[in-house]
């Protein structure tokens, strides 16, 4: 997962015209669907799962759901949270499915976060990641779901209201209450000062 604050959630999104395209049968247009939103995705999977491979799966799972149904997906501005929507639930059932049959999903430690171009990441960031995991971990299910939907997979508030089926204002004050227990988690670990705040500004 990558640090709270440091995703840009008003990045591009796919338009309405595009989505038309691609439901019509446009490869280009569907490419483009891809590469704006399948980073966003696989990068939510895997801080929920902490397996690359398997969020890879569920991720093109995930997307020949979408190109399947997509020719009759009328778009309302609520393509970002049926997509999150549909991998989430397919990485759900598939660790239902491994749990029953008792199988890890991955045993081996948390991989590395990436490190951003030209940038190396020292050993201080990478306690500081771990033991932001760690406070991730203490969250409950929800407080953790919001966050990483927000930060991680970069959804806007008003997609996450959609997301949720929340009142603008509901998801916000849930928001804002997971953020301060994370803070004070962290600092109960001796991480102060982090930015893990966002603008709550940007809808």
């Amino acid at each position: 997962m990558t640090e709270p604050g440091s995703h840009d959630s008003a990045r591009d999104r796919v338009s309405e015209a595009l989505l038309a395209k691609a439901a019509r049968g446009d490869a280009e247009a569907w490419r483009a669907i891809v590469s704006t939103y399948a980073p966003r995705v696989h990068g939510l999977l895997v801080s929920q799962c902490r397996d690359d491979g398997l969020a890879e799966e569920i991720t093109q799972s995930a997307f020949c759901t979408v190109a399947v149904k997509l020719v009759d997906y009328v778009e309302s501005g609520r393509f970002e949270p049926w997509l999150f929507r549909i991998a989430v639930n397919r990485l759900r059932d598939e660790m239902r499915r491994r749990a029953r049959q008792a199988r890890p999903t991955d045993d081996a430690p948390m991989r590395e976060v990436p490190a951003r171009a030209g940038h190396r990441t020292t050993a201080a960031e990478l306690e500081i990641h771990a033991k932001l995991r760690a406070a991730m971990d203490r969250l409950s299910e929800g407080d953790r779901e919001i966050i990483e939907l927000r930060h991680t997979g970069g959804m806007s508030f008003r997609a996450l209201s959609d997301y949720f089926e929340e009142p603008l204002g509901t998801l916000l004050a849930r928001h804002h209450r997971a953020l301060r227990k994370l803070r004070v988690l962290l600092e109960e670990m001796g991480v102060a000062g982090l930015d893990i705040d966002q603008e709550e500004g940007e809808r």
